[in-house]
């Protein structure tokens, strides 16, 4: 009797230190196209913490890509720094200047980190690194892109999708019908969104939108961003086949499947929910191009606070090793519409058969040749918002000029960007 218990103390006790030396580390994502990603989010959570005993995540979700940094920074400030974060790819840039982030080289041990990001797409590098260093993994990436109504296409005599800016303000002024009851073109315009597309259209444009060597420079007054913001107020007021004011991505996505506009722009990461949705025939195309096609990046990276222990580091590289596996990067691609950031993701039996059965998929994967990285700046969000504020006003006021936006928003994001400029460029011996 005496041994059974001590043999089952013994195991009791076994089995509280095997728990004990799971290390618990809390992982923070957004789920910015609906809350189905964050259900599968959890799963992969949960699979990963099945599929060994060292270390036990907790995921946590915490809304939008501008949400995840405030509550992500927020917790680092309270004195309990995340370990691992999904975050706006963008965002890296300003977190490693301000000394919030870890380089990964202090959490990733003996692997080769060289090695490792020469697996993923080039144009999805630049906004992993700062100062020489790696400071994210990406994990979701996308570019904008466009989908239109083929159904749509066909009844007003269209037999291709626009691959230059006429192209596009023409087939968006044949496909629109009086009243509103049919839109031509429609792109989400709220924050975030309303950045990256304004990016998108300047770089289409032939320019640079930032200064992507030096964190304290922005271009809203140059001629190629005062192109993209008239383009984009002239759908709406001028060729009156885009709605006036301010639309968001849902608004813009749900117009489409009721069959009220018939192209839209969003991200490919809204891929499998526009496959999913669309009861009609419908097709993806790059981008129109002005000057050329280009297209900044976009999507989110992991990235782990300052501040956290050594075995939490080691914690989070073992996490973050296998959610960006090709294995689960590939799953990832497969269930968003997000494109694998990891090359090899593309190699594997699975992916092959998926992009052969979905041949859109591998639309943003052909766009890569042209893409370019997103604007990562000092302050990033408030210069990002000094633009977005401006393109919203363009879309609303008629009688506002896209010069008057353009010097507004460059002096706005000037006042922002001031204090780092002073500090570094402006500082002389």
């Amino acid at each position: 009797m005496f041994f059974r218990s001590a043999v089952g103390a013994l195991c009791a006790g076994l089995i509280a230190s095997s728990a004990v030396a799971a290390e618990r580390i809390e992982f923070m994502f957004p789920a910015p196209v609906q809350g189905k990603l964050s259900r599968e989010m959890q799963k992969l959570v949960k699979e990963f913490n099945s599929s060994q005993s060292d270390v036990e995540v907790v995921g946590v979700f915490t809304g939008s890509y501008d949400e995840t940094k405030v509550k992500s920074q927020a917790a680092a400030e309270a004195g309990k720094p995340p370990a691992v974060v999904l975050m706006s790819a963008n965002f890296a840039t300003e977190l490693a200047m301000n000394d919030l982030i870890v380089p990964m080289e202090q959490l990733a041990g003996d692997t080769d980190l060289g090695a490792m990001m020469e697996e993923f797409w080039p144009a999805v590098r630049p906004n992993a690194h700062f100062a020489g260093k790696v400071y994210s993994i990406p994990f979701q990436n996308s570019t904008p892109i466009l989908y239109y109504n083929k159904e749509h296409f066909a009844e007003a005599g269209i037999s291709k999708a626009p691959e230059t800016w006429a192209e596009w303000v023409d087939a968006a002024k044949k496909l629109t019908k009086a009243d509103g009851e049919r839109w031509g073109i429609m792109m989400p315009s709220n924050y975030d969104y309303n950045g990256w597309l304004v990016q998108a259209l300047t770089m289409a444009n032939g320019g640079q939108f930032y200064n992507n060597v030096y964190p304290g420079e922005i271009f809203y007054d140059h001629a190629s961003t005062q192109g993209a913001l008239k383009f984009w107020r002239d759908f709406a007021h001028q060729h009156k086949a885009m709605p006036t004011g301010v639309t968001n991505s849902k608004q813009v996505s749900t117009a489409f499947f009721s069959g009220k506009a018939s192209m839209i722009v969003l991200s490919t990461g809204a891929l499998t929910f526009v496959r999913e949705n669309a009861k009609f025939d419908y097709d993806v195309a790059f981008m129109p191009r002005n000057i050329r096609n280009s297209v900044p990046i976009g999507g989110a990276s992991l990235v782990s606070f300052k501040g956290t222990t050594n075995t939490q580091k080691k914690a989070a590289w073992s996490f973050i090793s296998w959610l960006t596996s090709a294995e689960k990067i590939g799953h990832w691609s497969r269930f968003t519409g997000y494109f694998a950031p990891r090359k090899t993701a593309y190699d594997l039996p699975e992916m092959k058969k998926f992009v052969s059965e979905h041949p859109d998929a591998l639309r943003a994967v052909e766009q890569l040749a042209y893409a370019g990285p997103w604007i990562a700046t000092y302050n990033t969000v408030a210069v990002r918002k000094a633009v977005e504020d401006e393109m919203q006003a363009l879309l609303s006021d008629p009688e506002l000029t896209f010069r008057e936006a353009a010097a507004r928003a460059q002096e706005n994001a000037d006042k922002v960007l001031a204090p780092y400029a002073e500090q570094t460029a402006l500082s002389l011996q």
